[in-house]
């Protein structure tokens, strides 16, 4: 906490000992302030116990004479029979400490149990030290790129110092949630949509940490700072929406184009290696195995090699040109 704090809460001003006392839930140490006696927990709630010097303190005789009469006002209120006195003893329920003033000045800190006060001269304020919630309302915020968002965000804080969140602020929930609303606008004015969409835990945790820094000398600890949601209104949706799709069917475009190009590239290549005339031969003899192969009489009329002679397959299945064909076949006649 901060020097004003320090010297204005009486958790924190000397001649109070501080101690470490073991969480129920953790493994962790609480800091907690106590006057005088014994240290004592309540379950999972540390201890605020502590009552200042106040015998120095002059009220003269009317105070004395108050103090007597409410001490026996008091006694008579003790008694359950008796409807006509107020009762001196007050519950403080657990996750609340009671902080008495006497005369209008603070003294005493109590924990949580049934608490005995003077009914004329002291009143008992109960201040809540568990952890709570606070919804900041939605607040349209303008970016930095001109761009108007509506924004949702929770904050999660509780009580560290009962006297300074009492005494020294009017009410703790509305200036935190104040300041929060105020960070969150001077932050995301400083960003641009994009960042604010994308980094959402980050700028929770700035908010966290200057709000938090501010909140410390309430008294106040921020635990955390969720940013729920961000809303845009319908026409921008529509436009990111269709800037969004947009991107996409341009991207669509360049991948097929993209394609066709390679296509036509190995188409190029093929037809490259199809146009020589050892490929072509291939093919005439592709297409020769095949029609030999067809049922029936078939009539191929094949053209020319370079050197005019045109090839066929032979009995045994080998090519020959023509005219060595019918050479074999003079041959065979004449043996």
């Amino acid at each position: 906490m901060t020097d004003q704090i320090e010297n204005t809460s009486p958790f924190m001003k000397e001649g109070y000992t501080t101690v470490k006392i073991p969480n129920v839930s953790e493994n962790t140490s609480n800091t907690v302030k106590q006057a005088k006696g014994d240290f004592a927990t309540n379950g999972t709630q540390p201890s605020f116990a502590l009552e200042l010097d106040i015998s120095t303190i002059e009220h003269g005789w009317y105070g004395n004479m108050m103090n007597g009469i409410g001490s026996i006002i008091g006694a008579c209120g003790s008694v359950p029979c008796c409807v006509c006195c107020p009762n001196p003893y007050k519950p403080v329920h657990q996750g609340n400490v009671g902080l008495i003033s006497r005369f209008g000045k603070f003294y005493k800190c109590v924990d949580p149990g049934l608490v005995k006060i003077n009914p004329v001269t002291e009143i008992i304020k109960r201040v809540d030290v568990k952890i709570q919630i606070a919804d900041i309302p939605r607040q349209y915020i303008m970016t930095k790129d001109n761009v108007t968002v509506s924004i949702d965000s929770v904050l999660y804080w509780n009580i560290v110092d009962p006297y300074q969140a009492k005494f020294g602020v009017k009410s703790v929930k509305k200036a935190l949630i104040e300041r929060t609303q105020t960070t969150l606008r001077h932050i995301l004015g400083g960003k641009v949509l994009q960042e604010c969409v994308e980094n959402r835990e980050s700028i929770a945790q700035e908010v966290q940490d200057i709000t938090g820094s501010v909140a410390s000398e309430w008294g106040v600890k921020i635990e955390s700072i969720l940013i729920k949601d961000f809303s845009f209104s319908k026409e921008l949706q529509e436009s990111l929406s269709a800037a969004a799709q947009a991107k996409r069917t341009g991207q669509s475009k360049v991948i097929t184009a993209r394609a066709e190009v390679d296509a036509a590239k190995l188409m190029r290549e093929a037809a490259d290696i199809l146009s020589t005339s050892s490929a072509m031969q291939i093919r005439y003899l592709d297409t020769l195995t095949n029609l030999s192969k067809a049922p029936g009489t078939s009539v191929v009329f094949l053209p020319p090699s370079k050197d005019g002679s045109t090839y066929v397959k032979d009995g045994e299945g080998h090519m020959t040109s023509i005219g060595a064909l019918q050479a074999q076949n003079y041959l065979n006649i004449a043996d």
